[in-house]
C-alpha cells in the first residue's frame, strides 16, 4: 500500500460497484479521491465515510470529495474537473467508470436508449479524457487515464448491442490517445472486467441457478469480487505500470481465452 500517495484522482461513477471499489483502494493507497455520482447521493456519501475512516499508509492527511455530475454532458464534466480541482489542488489520475448498459433485441433497440448508452460510455469517457488532458498539458505535467472497459471490447454481447459498441470504441480510444499523448507522459490504459458482483448484474447474482450458468463459462469458476478489479486500476495507476500505455488488461477470470475449448471438440481428438 501506500503507491497512490498524495495523487489526486477523479473517479466516475463511484457510488457503488466497481467504481466504489476503486475509490476504497485508491484511498488506501494513499491517493486523494473525488466520488463522482450521478443521482445516488446515499450511496456516495455511504463510499465517501468508508474511505474516510481509512488512514493513509504514509500518516499524511487526505482529502476526499463527493461531487455529482452526468458525464453525458459537457458543460457538467467541464465543472466536474473544475471543481474536481479546486477541491484537491491538482489532477494527477481520472478513472472513467460510469456506465451502463440496456438489454434489448438488437431489431426493437429504441434510439434514445441506443443513444443514452452511448452518451455515458463512449461520450463520457471521451469528455473526461479531454478535459484530463488538457489540463495535463496545461500544466506541463504526467497524468493517467484509466477507463473501464469490458471482455466485451472484443467478445459479442447479442441483446446488448450498444454496450459492446461503446466497449469496442473504448478499447480504440485507449489505443489512439495512448499513442497520441506518450511523449508527453501521459499514459492511457484500460481494464477489461468478465463477470463481477456488482448492482449492475443483480440479475444473476441473486439467482443461484443463473449464477451457476453464468459461473460455468469462466474458468477460474467464479465470478469477481469489486475489490479484484479494483487492484488492477491501482497498479496501472501507479508508478509499478509506468511503461505500460494503450493496453487493456482483462481481469476475467479467463473468460477472453475462448473457455468452451477446454475441450477439443473441434478437433475430434
Amino acid at each position: 500500500m501506500g503507491r497512490l500517495t498524495g495523487k489526486n484522482a477523479i473517479i466516475t461513477g463511484a457510488s457503488t460497484g466497481i467504481g466504489r471499489a476503486i475509490a476504497i483502494r485508491f484511498a488506501e493507497e494513499g491517493a486523494n479521491v473525488i466520488i463522482n455520482y450521478l443521482a445516488d447521493a446515499e450511496n456516495a456519501e455511504e463510499t465517501l465515510d468508508t474511505i474516510s475512516k481509512q488512514t493513509n499508509p504514509s500518516g499524511a492527511p487526505q482529502k476526499h470529495v463527493t461531487l455529482q455530475a452526468d458525464v453525458s454532458k459537457e458543460d457538467q464534466v467541464r465543472k466536474l474537473f473544475a471543481d474536481s480541482i479546486a477541491a484537491l489542488g491538482d489532477l494527477d489520475i481520472v478513472v472513467n467508470n460510469a456506465g451502463i448498459q440496456k438489454a434489448s433485441p438488437t431489431e426493437q433497440i429504441e434510439l434514445r436508449d441506443f443513444d443514452q448508452v452511448l452518451n455515458v460510455n463512449l461520450r463520457g469517457t471521451f469528455m473526461c479524457s479531454r478535459e484530463a488532458v488538457r489540463y495535463f498539458l496545461q500544466r506541463g505535467k504526467p497524468g493517467v487515464i484509466l477507463n473501464n472497459s469490458s471482455v466485451h471490447e472484443i467478445i459479442p454481447k447479442p441483446k446488448y448491442l450498444s454496450y459492446s459498441i461503446t466497449k469496442g470504441g473504448i478499447e480504440n480510444l485507449t489505443k489512439t490517445m495512448a499513442l497520441e499523448y506518450a511523449d508527453r507522459g501521459i499514459r492511457v490504459n484500460a481494464v477489461g472486467p468478465g463477470a463481477v458482483v456488482t448492482p449492475i448484474n443483480k440479475a444473476w447474482i441473486n439467482d443461484p441457478k443463473a449464477r451457476a450458468e453464468v459461473e460455468s463459462h469462466i474458468p477460474i469458476g467464479r465470478a469477481a469480487d469489486p475489490a479484484e478489479i479494483a487492484s488492477v486500476f491501482a497498479f496501472l495507476a501507479s508508478d509499478d505500470a509506468s511503461y505500460i500505455t494503450g493496453q487493456t488488461i482483462f481481469a476475467c477470470g479467463g473468460l477472453t481465452l475462448y473457455p468452451e475449448f477446454r475441450v477439443a471438440w473441434s478437433s475430434g481428438e
